[in-house]
Protein backbone atom coordinates (compact mmCIF):
# COMPACT_ATOMS: atom_id res chain seq x y z
CA UNK A 1 0.00 0.00 0.00
CA UNK A 2 2.79 2.76 1.21
CA UNK A 3 4.98 1.73 -2.39
CA UNK A 4 1.34 2.22 -4.39
CA UNK A 5 0.94 5.16 -2.70
CA UNK A 6 4.56 6.56 -3.08
CA UNK A 7 4.23 5.66 -7.15
CA UNK A 8 0.75 6.77 -7.86
CA UNK A 9 0.18 11.04 -7.96
CA UNK A 10 -2.36 11.96 -4.86
CA UNK A 11 -6.56 12.87 -5.97
CA UNK A 12 -6.29 16.47 -5.42
CA UNK A 13 -9.55 16.38 -3.28
CA UNK A 14 -7.48 13.61 -0.61
CA UNK A 15 -4.16 15.88 -1.01
CA UNK A 16 -3.14 16.91 2.23
CA UNK A 17 -4.46 20.77 3.28
CA UNK A 18 -0.73 23.04 2.78
CA UNK A 19 -0.89 25.98 4.68
CA UNK A 20 -1.90 29.61 3.60
CA UNK A 21 1.77 31.06 4.14
CA UNK A 22 5.54 29.55 3.97
CA UNK A 23 5.96 27.38 6.96
CA UNK A 24 9.97 29.05 7.70
CA UNK A 25 11.89 32.19 6.02
CA UNK A 26 14.25 32.20 3.71
CA UNK A 27 17.69 33.89 3.02
CA UNK A 28 17.82 36.76 0.96
CA UNK A 29 20.82 36.08 -1.43
CA UNK A 30 22.04 32.78 -3.49
CA UNK A 31 25.23 31.32 -1.70
CA UNK A 32 27.13 30.81 -4.49
CA UNK A 33 25.82 33.32 -7.28
CA UNK A 34 25.25 36.53 -5.12
CA UNK A 35 21.78 36.92 -6.63
CA UNK A 36 18.48 36.92 -4.99
CA UNK A 37 17.82 33.83 -4.18
CA UNK A 38 13.49 34.63 -3.99
CA UNK A 39 13.04 35.61 -7.51
CA UNK A 40 9.67 36.37 -7.96
CA UNK A 41 9.97 39.84 -9.31
CA UNK A 42 12.09 38.96 -12.13
CA UNK A 43 14.30 41.75 -13.42
CA UNK A 44 13.84 42.89 -17.20
CA UNK A 45 15.43 40.59 -20.05
CA UNK A 46 15.30 37.93 -17.83
CA UNK A 47 13.62 34.76 -17.79
CA UNK A 48 12.34 31.52 -15.98
CA UNK A 49 12.46 27.84 -16.58
CA UNK A 50 10.86 25.29 -13.96
CA UNK A 51 12.56 21.16 -14.20
CA UNK A 52 11.66 18.61 -11.90
CA UNK A 53 14.71 15.88 -12.60
CA UNK A 54 15.06 13.86 -9.65
CA UNK A 55 16.75 15.14 -6.45
CA UNK A 56 16.47 18.78 -6.61
CA UNK A 57 20.62 19.30 -4.68
CA UNK A 58 22.32 17.84 -7.74
CA UNK A 59 19.49 19.51 -10.37
CA UNK A 60 20.53 22.96 -8.99
CA UNK A 61 24.24 22.07 -8.89
CA UNK A 62 23.98 21.73 -12.51
CA UNK A 63 22.41 24.57 -13.42
CA UNK A 64 23.95 27.29 -11.06
CA UNK A 65 27.33 26.33 -13.15
CA UNK A 66 25.36 26.98 -16.77
CA UNK A 67 26.75 30.55 -17.89
CA UNK A 68 24.15 32.92 -18.48
CA UNK A 69 22.16 31.75 -14.90
CA UNK A 70 20.86 34.59 -12.92
CA UNK A 71 19.88 32.39 -9.96
CA UNK A 72 18.28 29.38 -8.49
CA UNK A 73 16.54 27.76 -6.00
CA UNK A 74 14.93 24.52 -5.08
CA UNK A 75 11.54 24.13 -4.67
CA UNK A 76 8.13 22.29 -5.26
CA UNK A 77 6.14 22.58 -8.05
CA UNK A 78 3.05 21.12 -10.14
CA UNK A 79 1.43 19.95 -7.01
CA UNK A 80 -2.07 20.90 -5.28
CA UNK A 81 -0.95 21.45 -1.18
CA UNK A 82 0.20 25.19 -0.54
CA UNK A 83 3.21 25.80 0.81
CA UNK A 84 4.10 22.45 1.58
CA UNK A 85 7.46 21.12 4.10
CA UNK A 86 9.82 18.79 2.02
CA UNK A 87 8.34 15.70 4.47
CA UNK A 88 4.98 16.47 3.02
CA UNK A 89 5.70 16.38 0.00
CA UNK A 90 8.39 13.48 0.48
CA UNK A 91 4.94 11.40 1.53
CA UNK A 92 3.64 11.79 -1.56
CA UNK A 93 0.05 13.42 -0.37
CA UNK A 94 0.90 16.75 -2.19
CA UNK A 95 1.32 15.65 -5.72
CA UNK A 96 4.55 18.31 -5.71
CA UNK A 97 8.24 16.91 -7.60
CA UNK A 98 11.35 18.39 -6.45
CA UNK A 99 11.74 21.11 -8.68
CA UNK A 100 14.93 23.79 -9.79
CA UNK A 101 13.57 27.32 -11.06
CA UNK A 102 15.99 28.70 -12.54
CA UNK A 103 16.39 32.38 -13.91
CA UNK A 104 18.79 33.04 -16.99
CA UNK A 105 19.72 35.71 -19.35
CA UNK A 106 18.33 34.49 -22.74
CA UNK A 107 20.97 36.77 -24.33
CA UNK A 108 23.31 34.11 -23.15
CA UNK A 109 21.74 30.69 -23.04
CA UNK A 110 18.95 29.53 -24.45
CA UNK A 111 15.68 27.71 -23.26
CA UNK A 112 16.33 25.16 -25.47
CA UNK A 113 19.95 24.79 -24.13
CA UNK A 114 18.63 24.22 -20.82
CA UNK A 115 16.07 22.22 -22.40
CA UNK A 116 18.75 19.74 -24.02
CA UNK A 117 21.10 19.89 -20.65
CA UNK A 118 17.45 18.59 -18.65
CA UNK A 119 17.42 15.48 -20.70
CA UNK A 120 20.85 14.39 -20.78
CA UNK A 121 21.14 15.17 -16.81
CA UNK A 122 18.41 12.18 -15.78
CA UNK A 123 16.73 9.72 -17.26
CA UNK A 124 13.02 10.84 -18.47
CA UNK A 125 11.88 7.71 -19.32
CA UNK A 126 11.59 6.29 -15.26
CA UNK A 127 8.34 7.46 -14.57
CA UNK A 128 8.07 8.09 -10.82
CA UNK A 129 11.87 7.71 -10.18
CA UNK A 130 15.27 8.23 -10.49
CA UNK A 131 17.76 5.50 -10.21
CA UNK A 132 16.91 4.57 -6.63
CA UNK A 133 15.09 7.28 -5.76
CA UNK A 134 11.30 6.04 -5.76
CA UNK A 135 7.98 8.23 -5.62
CA UNK A 136 5.95 10.65 -7.68
CA UNK A 137 8.32 13.64 -6.21
CA UNK A 138 10.87 12.36 -8.13
CA UNK A 139 9.32 12.23 -11.76
CA UNK A 140 10.44 14.01 -14.64
CA UNK A 141 9.02 17.21 -15.57
CA UNK A 142 8.86 20.32 -17.31
CA UNK A 143 6.84 23.45 -16.52
CA UNK A 144 6.98 25.98 -19.25
CA UNK A 145 6.15 29.73 -18.19
CA UNK A 146 5.73 31.13 -21.91
CA UNK A 147 3.67 29.34 -25.08
CA UNK A 148 7.40 29.41 -26.90
CA UNK A 149 8.79 27.39 -24.13
CA UNK A 150 6.20 25.03 -24.42
CA UNK A 151 6.99 24.76 -28.03
CA UNK A 152 10.33 24.27 -27.74
CA UNK A 153 10.05 22.02 -24.80
CA UNK A 154 7.57 19.90 -27.12
CA UNK A 155 10.15 19.60 -29.81
CA UNK A 156 12.49 18.91 -28.43
CA UNK A 157 11.01 16.12 -26.37
CA UNK A 158 10.08 14.36 -29.80
CA UNK A 159 14.00 14.57 -30.52
CA UNK A 160 15.47 13.40 -27.80
CA UNK A 161 12.63 10.52 -27.56
CA UNK A 162 13.29 9.41 -30.92
CA UNK A 163 16.89 9.61 -30.69
CA UNK A 164 16.83 7.25 -27.53
CA UNK A 165 14.09 4.76 -28.76
CA UNK A 166 16.63 4.33 -31.65
CA UNK A 167 18.93 3.41 -29.19
CA UNK A 168 16.38 0.81 -27.31
CA UNK A 169 15.05 3.28 -24.61
CA UNK A 170 11.15 3.17 -23.58
CA UNK A 171 9.06 5.91 -24.00
CA UNK A 172 9.62 9.68 -22.64
CA UNK A 173 7.63 9.73 -19.20
CA UNK A 174 8.28 13.56 -18.93
CA UNK A 175 4.77 15.51 -17.76
CA UNK A 176 5.13 19.02 -19.47
CA UNK A 177 2.69 21.52 -17.96
CA UNK A 178 1.87 25.05 -17.45
CA UNK A 179 4.04 26.70 -14.52
CA UNK A 180 1.76 27.22 -11.76
CA UNK A 181 2.49 27.93 -8.50
CA UNK A 182 6.00 27.04 -7.02
CA UNK A 183 6.92 27.08 -3.65
CA UNK A 184 10.22 27.87 -2.11
CA UNK A 185 12.27 24.79 -0.38
CA UNK A 186 13.59 25.06 3.08
CA UNK A 187 16.69 27.03 3.76
CA UNK A 188 18.79 24.08 4.08
CA UNK A 189 18.04 22.87 0.77
CA UNK A 190 18.94 25.57 -1.00
CA UNK A 191 23.20 25.31 -2.56
CA UNK A 192 22.78 21.77 -0.41
CA UNK A 193 25.62 20.44 -2.49
CA UNK A 194 27.63 23.75 -2.07
CA UNK A 195 27.52 23.93 1.86
CA UNK A 196 28.14 19.51 1.77
CA UNK A 197 29.93 19.53 -1.37
CA UNK A 198 30.08 15.25 -0.84
CA UNK A 199 26.70 15.18 -0.12
CA UNK A 200 24.04 13.16 -2.46
CA UNK A 201 23.81 13.26 -6.21
CA UNK A 202 21.60 11.24 -8.65
CA UNK A 203 22.28 11.72 -12.00
CA UNK A 204 20.79 8.32 -13.31
CA UNK A 205 20.68 9.38 -17.00
CA UNK A 206 20.58 7.32 -20.04
CA UNK A 207 24.13 8.49 -21.16
CA UNK A 208 22.44 9.59 -24.55
CA UNK A 209 23.78 12.78 -25.53
CA UNK A 210 21.36 15.28 -27.40
CA UNK A 211 21.38 14.94 -30.95
CA UNK A 212 23.79 17.52 -32.78
CA UNK A 213 21.48 17.92 -35.08
CA UNK A 214 18.50 19.30 -33.33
Amino acid sequence: MFSRRKTELVDPAEALPGRPTPAFPLPAQHEVLGTPLVTDDVPDGLEVAIFGLGCFWGAEEIYWQVPGVWSTSVGYAGGTSPNPTYEEVCSGRTGHTEAVRIVFDPDRVSYADLVKQFFVVHDPTQGMRQGNDVGTQYRSAIYYTTPEQEQVARELTKVYGDEIARRGYGDITTEIEPAGAYYYAEPHHQQYLHKVPNGYRCHANTGIPFPETA
